[in-house]
């Protein structure tokens, strides 16, 4: 029976594979494997002797990573692409099975659990975007798992996490993990190769490698908008929670040490205990080992200024690992954390989030969730039981005679204790969980200002020709009131205003919350329209009329004002009804 429930699980595993990479690959030819793609065009550029900082795909997307990198995907460019288009997805299931292998032996867990963490990993969001975009962040996870749970040759211990951060620079805070776990061979084996794969791309890619680390190392602006929804690192957290750009530095600087600092610390004490175990020949060393790097794992995402989707495979383990601990509470906090990392909140509670801060939360929680994983860790229940074990292992072999049947009895007093601390701990594990609850809720009912609002965005005059944000053709039918008048759109994540108004409009002004910052809408004139788009157009070229268009998370706190040029205000609008729904 358990052998068809273990081939039942790996089918679906297989089903589940094979039918995202179609997707993938039915996606359009401009999205499809999109990041694979920027990796397999900047491998030709170097090949062909082209600057690898100058080239960026027709997709818009240039290279983002060290030198080193493009030279392990130089010989990709060897291939036809559609080729390493096949390969790509299936070497990134094949990661996914490395993964669940690692993990299950770290927890002793049987064929039929490893298969479920497989399935669980696969339909996660990180993992499912890594077959989307064709990434690489999951094999910088599979190499730094499997080097810091030690699974490699002790003499080697250090080199695979040095290669991951010569791909991608985060991995270096595995050294300082190192370090601080006094696994000092490992660290010095990581920084050499690490310094070695950055001087053979000196070597052979001289002025990429000298544009790189003098420069293009600190432009993130070229990986993305730091502040949409995709980015959930700390970093991406602030910007949308609308702080000062001048406080927001000094802000998360202080808010990463912290993070850091506590899972460093967790992660220290699970790797000593793990090497206190391993020293007394007792079972649990290789359950503590992961659960370390796990947490080191989750300390990269909310460290980087950039942690995309697929940089998230770090939470998704971190959960796996929770629903396999003891009590209740952590197990729960483990299913809660899956759903996060699987389903987009924001998405399919938005009918619930009339609140600004309550969508702010769902947009954020997976930010939250690495926030709280780094922070509160995995408690201690399972290392106890491991000391117990070992407490009564020790005085089985070392106790002869009458000192025997003693050292059982102060070993069965041990156990009481150990029990009575396990319950102890897993109160204390309640009320951070409870803290945390009641934060949430607060924050979620309470109105936030406007800069808290995660999508909001106010759009500019380069965006007048794109009809989905500026759709609307009517026109302000005369002064005061009337002098402004919109439609409104709502789409899956937000909701899109645009409208018209008069000459005796001097500025429009929205905020997402009562008691909010309210946000200038720019006040743009319209493009003079040709042809069939006349039509759409033709009411707004009259003179005077202009055109604004913006989008929110939710208008259901959100108050627009038409402003007059002194000072008076000519409208004020606080209940939006959707005109036209947007299935896009």
């Amino acid at each position: 029976m358990l052998q068809r429930r273990v081939v039942g699980a790996w089918s679906v595993f297989g089903i589940v594979a094979v039918v995202s990479a179609a997707l993938a690959w039915l996606r359009p030819a401009g999205q499809r494997l999109s990041d694979l793609h920027i990796y397999y065009g900047a491998a030709r550029a170097v090949n062909e002797g082209r600057p690898l900082y100058d080239y960026v795909a027709d997709n818009g997307g240039p290279f983002t990573y060290p030198p080193f990198a493009v030279l392990l995907l130089r010989p990709l460019a060897l291939l036809p692409e559609a080729a390493v288009g096949v390969a790509w997805p299936a070497l990134t299931c094949a990661a996914v099975v490395a993964l669940a292998v690692a993990v299950g032996r770290g927890l002793s867990a049987s064929r039929l659990a490893v298969a479920a963490i497989a399935c669980g990993l696969l339909v996660s969001a990180p993992v499912q975007s890594n077959l989307r975009f064709g990434q690489v962040s999951i094999f910088i996870v599979l190499l730094a798992l499997v080097d810091a749970m030690g699974l490699t040759p002790r003499r080697y211990r250090g080199l695979l996490v040095g290669l991951a951060a010569a791909i991608k620079l985060t991995p270096l805070l595995f050294v300082v993990y190192f370090l601080a776990s006094k696994r000092y061979r490992d660290a010095a084996r990581a920084a050499a190769a690490f310094a070695a794969c950055a001087l053979l791309g000196a070597a052979l890619l001289p002025g990429d490698s000298l544009r790189y680390w003098t420069g293009t190392m600190l432009q993130t602006s070229r990986i993305g908008d730091l502040a949409s929804l995709g980015n959930q690192s700390v970093q991406g957290m602030l910007m949308r929670a609308g702080l000062p750009p001048e406080a927001l530095p000094l802000i998360w600087a202080a808010l990463i040490a912290a993070i850091c600092a506590a899972a460093l610390w967790r992660a220290r004490t699970l790797e000593l205990r793990a090497s206190s175990l391993e020293s007394a020949r007792a079972s649990g060393a290789d359950g503590e080992r992961v659960r370390a790097a796990v947490l080191v794992g989750c300390a990269t995402v909310a460290a980087s200024p950039v942690s995309w989707t697929h940089h998230q495979v770090w939470t998704v383990l971190a959960a796996m690992l929770l629903v396999a601990a003891e009590g209740a509470w952590r197990r729960a906090a483990g299913a809660a954390l899956l759903v996060v990392m699987t389903l987009s909140l924001g998405v399919v509670l938005r009918g619930l989030s009339p609140y600004p801060g309550w969508q702010f939360v769902l947009e954020n929680a997976r930010s939250l969730g690495i926030v709280a994983v780094c922070l509160a860790g995995f408690g201690g229940a399972v290392a106890t039981a491991a000391t117990a074990a070992h407490a009564r292992t020790t005085a089985t072999a070392t106790a002869p005679g009458r000192q025997r049947a003693a050292t059982a009895r102060s070993a069965a007093t041990a156990r009481s204790a150990a029990t009575a601390r396990s319950a102890g701990r897993r109160r204390v594990w309640l009320r951070p969980v409870v803290a945390v609850a009641v934060g949430l809720v607060v924050l979620a009912l309470t109105p936030l200002p406007a800069g808290a609002d995660p999508t909001f965005k106010a759009y500019t005059a380069a965006d007048l020709a794109n009809p989905r944000y500026f759709y609307y053709a009517a026109s302000p039918a005369g002064p005061a009131g009337a002098a402004i008048d919109f439609q409104v759109r709502r789409e899956r994540t937000k909701t899109r205003v645009n409208g018209v108004v008069g000459d005796v409009v001097a500025q429009l002004r929205y905020s997402s919350a009562p008691g909010g910052v309210a946000r200038s809408i720019p006040l743009l004139t319209p493009i003079v329209a040709t042809g069939p788009d006349m039509a759409r157009l033709g009411a707004e070229t009259q003179a005077g009329v202009r055109t604004f268009s913006f989008r929110s998370a939710s208008l259901a706190h959100g108050r627009l004002e038409a402003v007059a040029a002194d000072g008076s205000v000519l409208a004020t609008f606080t209940e939006f009804v959707v005109s036209e729904p947007d299935s896009s």
